[in-house]
């Protein structure tokens, strides 16, 4: 039977009881040595260190704050750096680039790829473990960014990871189904054939317009590199305690999913948050108000999640 953490009474009332931590806003930058990635640092004011999380975002032009242009702002990812905060766990999260304050560290799209990206994660996470304000180093990738956070982790010196709402299945496969349900057949058998021929390492010029904002040209190359990669493998290839956090009313990454990176995984700790969607909101499982938290800053996340999140990081990172 899968092991499901179910987060007791002493535990939200010790978490709601302890003292909250004044904590420090920050820029920080990294030189990769191919241009500079800008990130925020929130540092907990402590007289001794403290464990730090590295927040990696999700797919697209998602921002360091878990906002994308495409789909709204929720501050996903902001929201939970500052819950992290407040209780003494610091964080860095990031811009990628290409992204946001971090585009002109990767101005050509066509250049972008899932281990340039990796490499990035590492390249954070090396300068935070080198650190002498922190104790010890967590991998929070939500998403997308949970594949980055598992490829990453060694090379990081990562004591420990969280994958939320992370994919099992090599990316592909999660993109026809979500476009099964998405697209007119026509359409529909226009991506299945460019899906195919990615996956096949071939790149296409013929896109159709409606087609565009998914299979561009320019972006073809990043998703040829994404395609090589399994998210249960690399998972199942960690040598360091992970937790698996995953909604119910995901409508991108279903439970599923969660089950299977644990079972690739078997020694991971499962918490599945009933409710929960891809913007780690408690919603409805209704399409109109799924789409509408997706630009809602202000719903507050999932309290389950956040919990899980602090217990696991402080058993862990300190």
């Amino acid at each position: 039977m899968l092991r499901v953490i179910l987060l007791s009474l002493s535990l939200f009332a010790g978490i709601a009881s302890a003292s909250p931590f004044t904590v420090l806003n920050r820029p920080i930058e990294l030189d990769t040595g191919t241009g500079i990635l800008h990130g925020t640092l929130l540092l907990p004011k402590s007289a001794d260190p403290v464990p730090v999380a590295l927040l990696i975002a999700g797919s697209g032009p998602t921002d360091r704050d878990g906002n994308n242009p495409l789909g709204g702002r929720n501050d996903s990812l902001k929201r939970l750096a500052r819950a992290l905060a407040i209780q003494g766990i610091a964080s860095v999260r990031y811009d990628k680039r290409g992204i946001a304050a971090s585009r002109a560290a990767g101005s050509d799209e066509r250049d972008l790829s899932l281990e340039g990206y990796v490499d990035d994660a590492a390249a954070w996470g090396r300068l935070l473990d080198a650190d002498s304000r922190f104790s010890k180093l967590t991998l929070i990738g939500h998403s997308e960014g949970a594949l980055i956070a598992a490829l990453a982790a060694e090379r990081a010196g990562a004591a420990a990871l969280v994958s939320i709402a992370g994919a099992s299945r090599p990316i592909d496969q999660v993109l026809r189904e979500q476009l099964q349900v998405r697209l007119p057949p026509p359409l529909l058998a226009q991506s299945e054939a460019l899906i195919a021929s990615l996956k096949a390492g071939q790149t296409s010029e013929q896109v159709p317009d409606a087609l565009q904002v998914l299979f561009r040209p320019s972006v073809q190359p990043y998703l040829i590199s994404l395609f090589r990669h399994d998210p249960a493998a690399a998972f199942a290839r960690l040598r360091i305690p992970a937790l698996v956090a995953q909604g119910s009313h995901d409508i991108q990454v279903g439970v599923k999913d969660a089950e299977a990176l644990k079972a690739a995984k078997p020694d991971a700790e499962l918490l599945l948050v009933p409710g929960m969607n891809h913007v780690l909101r408690i919603v409805p499982d209704d399409v109109r108000r799924q789409l509408a938290s997706y630009s809602d800053p202000d719903l507050p996340l999932a309290r389950q999640l956040v919990d899980g999140v602090i217990d696991f990081v402080r058993r862990n990172g300190t």
